[in-house]
């Protein structure tokens, strides 16, 4: 029994060492984390086209009542409910022979009572040698020049009824009063229209320009005061949601009605855009954004509004150190847009700015910069969108 443990104690006597080698062997360092790919974008204080969006509404520039001036049955409809009609067009026909016959009655009336006249002037005329000699009493020429005064009068109002009658015969055929798209048929064929009020048949809207009603606060009202590099200012709608198959340029055009006061419940001034909608492709009624050009002649310093993350803090971006590392930078805010966020404090010009990969970014976290301030600078941004100011 003593044998086996003797040799099994001088067994650990002897494995003991070779363990303590083992334990003053440095463990090997784990490799160096890759540096975390980034687009970062290099900012610099310089004119932006400053651009403020608002949420509006369509509105039609003009809105008509086309009525029945004549009173009489309805017998035609010229046009195809819902279609875009030019000013002059015929849409109506009412039946017109009664109207055809006043004009003939004041067409024979005029030529009876013209007829009149040429014999009471030839009268005068005979008469006025005979007078002058004596051959004739004055007073017999004086009732001739009377009469033929009268009947000069006569064929006046006769001209006059005929005119009337021309002109409530042009009523039955009733025509498109402007150049617009026309609503549905609001009496059918076969009634009696006209008859006690003028009777309305359709409506019809004027859809070139469009009206865009929109309503700034009082701030952002006066920005656009402050640094509005015209006096009329350029105007672009969108409308949201558009599909790629039928996504389209916005439309253009200038604000033309600033309201005189603001609205006490909503803090808010009312302005109007214009657009030009010539394909009648924008329809009342429909809601968009009023992108509103301010000025592009004022320095400032802007970044994607992505960037700026938010914490309990404020707000503070990345930026890449000389290290190549992530570094987080404090900032505040100035003019926001959808395409920009001015920067007033925290930024420096030459500042590489992080873009991307925002979500994994710690401070100190080596990173490798992709510049990409050409294609998606603010000014890269804007000039893709069409929003580059007065030189686009």
């Amino acid at each position: 029994m003593k044998r086996p443990l003797i040799i099994m104690l001088t067994t650990i006597m002897l494995l003991l060492p070779v363990a303590g080698l083992c334990k003053d062997k440095k463990e090997p360092a784990a490799p160096e984390k890759p540096a975390l790919p980034v687009e970062v974008i290099i900012v610099k204080k310089r004119p932006v086209p400053i651009w403020l969006e608002f949420t509006g509404k369509t509105e039609a520039s003009k809105r008509i009542e086309v009525r029945a001036r004549v009173t009489g049955i309805l017998e035609k409809v010229l046009f195809q409910e819902g279609a875009v009609v030019k000013k002059g067009a015929p849409l109506f026909e009412i039946e017109k022979n009664s109207y055809l016959d006043d004009l003939h009655q004041a067409q024979a009336r005029r030529k009876r009572d013209q007829a009149t006249l040429d014999l009471a002037t030839a009268n005068v005329k005979r008469f006025e040698p005979l007078v002058a000699e004596g051959l004739a009493p004055r007073i017999t020429l004086e009732e001739y020049q009377a009469k033929r005064n009268e009947l000069l009068a006569t064929v006046e109002a006769d001209d006059a009824a005929i005119r009337t009658a021309k002109l409530s015969l042009s009523y039955t055929t009733v025509r498109a009063p402007i150049s617009g798209r026309i609503s549905r048929l609001q009496v059918d064929v076969g009634n009696v229209v006209g008859f006690g009020e003028k009777t309305v048949l359709t409506t019809m809207v004027s859809d070139d320009p469009m009206y865009a009603y929109f309503k700034p606060t009082e701030e952002e009202f006066q920005i656009m005061r402050k640094f509005a590099s015209k006096e009329v200012l350029d105007a672009r709608l969108r409308v949201p949601n558009q599909r790629n198959i039928i996504k389209r340029d916005p439309f253009t055009g200038k604000v033309d009605f600033t309201d005189n006061r603001v609205d006490a419940m909503t803090g808010t001034i009312t302005m109007r855009a214009a657009v030009a909608n010539p394909e009648y492709l924008l329809l009342e009624g429909t809601f968009v954004y009023a992108d509103i050009f301010v000025t592009d002649k004022i320095p400032f310093l802007m970044v994607p509004p992505h960037v700026v993350l938010e914490d309990q803090q404020g707000g503070f971006v990345y930026v890449v150190d000389e290290k190549s590392q992530a570094k987080r930078v404090n900032v505040k805010r100035g003019l926001e847009g959808r395409h920009y966020l001015e920067i007033t404090e925290g930024l420096d010009d030459g500042a590489q700015v992080i873009i991307s990969a925002l979500i994994k970014l710690r401070p100190g976290m080596r990173v490798a910069a992709k510049d990409t301030t050409a294609t998606k600078g603010v000014m890269a941004v804007l000039k893709k969108l069409k929003m580059g100011g007065d030189k686009e």
